[in-house]
């Protein structure tokens, strides 16, 4: 239960010493009308009045993005000089009065402060700083920069913007384990050190013990080509041999393979974890470290695969607009957010989703720069990785809702995707949204050992580094089907945030690792 306060738990030791916001606020705060509740959090804004006899402090504790106004008075309230000497801004406080009707604008309750604690003031600029004052709070209550915001990021949650994008977060987490749940997967958990690359791409983090050791040089790079056996001899590299593994060892880049396993045991799983890139892109589309929703079905057809897909991204719209109306009219009118917000979100619940083929796509798009209605920066030619401009098009101006693009070149997609009869296509999804292109990629995996050993052959790789990936089509065979989506992409789908750095708590991209 999201809405309001969670339901009472039989035995349950576990009490809070106050009542969230988010439930004194619900319903213009009936509930909690004319009754002594205490509260708790941080100020976003504190005000004299009265001649200094009268306090207000804006208290938020993250629950909700409303706060609540506190009203200390010198004669009546205990502590009150101890709260008005608090910094200001970014103090914390517990708040004990009685809720009553508001005496001002603005607010339909107020708390009547009889007992204010100041727990935590600000303090000055350094950390050497001892003298009270929130000057230099780098969170102050004047608007900021979402790029501020990123340059104080162990301070961010307490902005409206971070707060609200970390609750749609979570409730979109929330809404992945119940979908899958609810559909009879099991949570699979895979590892993040891993030696195989499931792209195949080579752009991996490498871990290793040998730093400083006599085993590595310091002025060479560590070799992670995907194609070179991991003990070969090649002058200046790591003697991985010497190394905690012994062999090279790197964080994943998906748990697909891994989770594939299970699935071939266990029929329906999925995996939910952190996924690295060592990708040198600053775009707002990408980050060197990102979490991954990837689950597996088998005795499942691609066609399975793309109704599961919409199911699940429909479900997570649906869960944002029935749990989430505050924060999403938050963004609609925030000027970070998206106008039309909701609309948006709407029309992906109002339609199916677009299915066409790749080729179709090509010809969609060649008619449209023949017809001078745009004109991309790369021609739109069968057999290119479809650009962002191209993606965003088809589903924003063509068929203004998702689509579905399947049977890509083989050449342009892994190797552990099935082959079509044509053999010149694979069984391929991308599913492309509104506002941010792809949001999923999926296929049916190739269950076929002997295609897939010369698939292997066709994309460099060695199936040696994969054999008990080939192990899966040895022993026990069956069609299956799965994909990923990229959990930041999903939440900047929802929130409408335009960069991919202010849905994550701690974004990792190239020269930043600060926190």
């Amino acid at each position: 239960m999201l809405n309001g306060a969670p339901p009472p738990v039989e035995n349950n030791l576990y009490r809070r010493h106050r009542v969230r916001v988010k439930e004194v606020m619900a319903n213009e705060g009936t509930q909690f009308l004319d009754k002594t509740i205490t509260v708790a959090g941080w100020a976003r804004t504190t005000r004299n009045a009265n001649k200094g006899q009268l306090l207000f402090v804006e208290i938020n504790d993250g629950s909700s993005g409303e706060s609540i106004q506190c009203v200390l008075d010198s004669e009546k309230t205990e502590g009150f000089d101890e709260c008005k000497n608090s910094g200001g801004t970014g103090a914390s406080f517990q708040m004990v009065g009685t809720l009553i009707a508001s005496q001002g604008d603005g607010q339909a309750v107020e708390l009547a402060v009889t007992t204010g604690k100041l727990l935590g003031a600000v303090y000055g600029g350094n950390i050497e700083g001892t003298e009270i004052g929130g000057a230099l709070y780098p969170m102050s209550k004047k608007a900021h920069t979402l790029e501020h915001m990123r340059e104080h990021a162990h301070l961010r949650a307490r902005g409206r913007v971070h707060a609200a994008a970390m609750r749609i977060r979570h409730c979109m987490a929330y809404a992945t384990h119940t979908f899958f749940h609810n559909h009879g997967f099991l949570y699979i958990h895979t590892p993040i050190l891993t030696g195989a690359d499931c792209e195949g791409a080579g752009e991996q983090f490498g871990v290793t013990t040998l730093l400083g050791s006599d085993h590595l040089e310091t002025d060479v790079t560590i070799p992670i080509d995907p194609t070179k056996p991991v003990n070969e001899t090649v002058v200046g590299a790591v003697d991985y041999s010497k190394d905690f593994f012994g062999k090279r060892v790197n964080l994943t880049v998906s748990g697909q393979l891994n989770v594939e396993t299970h699935a071939c045991a266990l029929s329906d799983v999925y995996t939910f974890g952190p996924t690295f890139r060592a990708e040198n892109s600053h775009t707002g589309r990408h980050l060197a470290e990102f979490w991954m929703i990837e689950p597996e079905i088998c005795f499942a057809d691609l066609s399975d695969d793309i109704n599961l897909a919409e199911d699940y991204l429909k479900y997570c719209v649906k869960f944002a607009l029935e749990n989430c109306a505050e924060d999403l009219e938050f963004f609609e009118n925030s000027p970070h957010g998206e106008v039309g917000l909701r609309d948006r979100l709407k029309n992906v619940l109002d339609n199916p989703f677009q299915r066409l083929t790749y080729t179709e796509a090509i010809k969609v798009l060649q008619k449209a720069e023949k017809d001078g209605d745009v004109k991309f920066e790369e021609d739109p030619v069968w057999g290119i990785d479809l650009p962002s401009e191209m993606e965003r098009y088809l589903c924003e101006k063509v068929y203004k809702k998702p689509v579905c693009l399947t049977d890509y070149p083989k050449e342009i997609k892994s190797f552990y995707m099935k082959l079509n009869d044509d053999e010149k296509t694979v069984a391929a999804v991308d599913i492309l949204v509104p506002k941010i292109g792809e949001i999923i990629g999926g296929s049916q995996r190739e269950h076929r050992m002997d295609v897939l050993k010369k698939r292997c052959e066709e994309m460099g790789l060695d199936a040696k580094q994969v054999w008990w990936y080939l192990d899966l089509r040895r022993y026990g065979t069956v069609p299956h089907a799965g994909f990923g989506l990229g959990f930041e992409r999903l939440i900047l789908f929802i929130t409408g945030l335009q960069n991919i750095r202010d849905v994550i708590p701690f974004p990792r991209y190239p020269q930043n690792a600060e926190f």
